[in-house]
């Protein structure tokens, strides 16, 4: 059967190893390590790619990564100092949080139906009251999703340091590796195109996904005389998450939703309902846009998804392209489809 095919037992052997280590990753929750590792390895690679040309390659290498890294280290750094003088600023002022809560249970109390009205808190120490016992009643799972904060912080840095040390080294001379250790490294090779392959394509995604919203945004919500607050900034952030598969544009929908609450409840359910409808479009885009990246039609992506979804639940969901694009061009270098 093997010789038939021409496969030979070391390509088959890695490649079950390969695979069966990618498909580890799901119970061992290593995705976030995996996804940031390529990531980095590949914009190690193409600002290597741009020095190059002006500087030596291991040089040219060393920079990328310092450049990375800082670049990576301001803007977390950044973003913790912007969450915690939030926390701290809220924790100083909190009757004045719990008053803009007010203000908009005021503005909904004007605009919706009675049998909803009634389930809102009349007053901002009822509101405090409600907070406190969710709080108390929900602290288990308050405590699990922190525990996994943490785990998906840790391993996103753990998988950056990876890419980055994998990107400085040089590449092995071919005939001095075995021929499994040389089976491995092509697998790697062909799981890196394919993640290539899919972030590009995930920003053509997130292009598309950016431009629906602005419009809707900046020119339909504007004709009902309607303004939403902050709109450019939404955009903007609407753009960056949108390069996160899938849960990126379901946090710029949530964003957007609690800006749009500041000025009308009718206005954010009409928003939100756009947005999710954009948000469902997106499966449709992976499987088109991505599908054309890897050569694949839109049925055969949207299957895969459905399948890992079903398999491996939402994790499973954001690795689907790049796992069916992988096994793909695996299947494609040996000549079985």
């Amino acid at each position: 059967m093997f010789k038939s095919l021409k496969i030979s037992k070391i390509t088959i052997i890695s490649l079950l190893i390969f695979f069966m280590g990618l498909l580890l990753i799901f119970p061992l929750h290593l995705l976030p390590c995996l996804l940031s590792g390529l990531l980095v390895f590949e914009l190690v690679n193409a600002i290597t790619h741009l020095l190059q040309k002006l500087i030596p390659v291991n040089k040219a290498r060393l920079i990328s990564v310092v450049l990375l890294g800082t670049s990576i280290v301001t803007i977390l750094s950044i973003f913790v100092f912007t969450v915690i003088s939030l926390i701290l600023h809220e924790i100083k002022t909190p009757d004045k949080f719990l008053q803009r809560f007010m203000l908009i249970f005021d503005k909904a109390r004007h605009q919706l139906p009675p049998c909803i009205v009634i389930y809102l808190p009349e007053s901002a120490d009822e509101f405090r009251q409600i907070i406190k016992e969710w709080l108390y009643m929900h602290i288990n799972e308050i405590q699990i999703f922190g525990r996994g904060a943490i785990h998906i912080f840790f391993t996103l840095l753990a998988g950056m340091i990876l890419g980055a040390i994998i990107a400085l080294q040089n590449i092995p001379d071919i005939k001095s590796l075995t021929p499994f250790t040389n089976a491995l490294l092509q697998r790697s090779i062909i799981l890196s195109n394919a993640f290539h392959n899919v972030v590009f394509a995930q920003l053509k995604i997130s292009l598309v996904n950016t431009i629906l919203s602005a419009i809707f945004l900046l020119l339909c919500v504007p004709l009902f005389n309607v303004y939403i607050p902050l709109t450019k900034t939404l955009i903007l952030i609407t753009f960056i998450m949108g390069l996160i598969p899938l849960i990126g544009n379901l946090i710029s929908n949530i964003l957007i939703f609690l800006v749009s609450l500041s000025v009308s409840i009718w206005a954010a359910v009409i928003i939100l309902s756009y947005l999710i409808a954009i948000h469902k479009l997106e499966y449709f885009l992976n499987a088109r846009i991505i599908g054309m990246r890897i050569n694949s039609h839109a049925w055969e992506l949207l299957f895969a998804m459905l399948v890992f979804d079903a398999a491996f639940g939402f994790s499973g969901l954001i690795a689907a392209p790049m796992y069916y694009a992988y096994l793909k061009s695996e299947f494609k270098n040996e000549k079985l489809i």
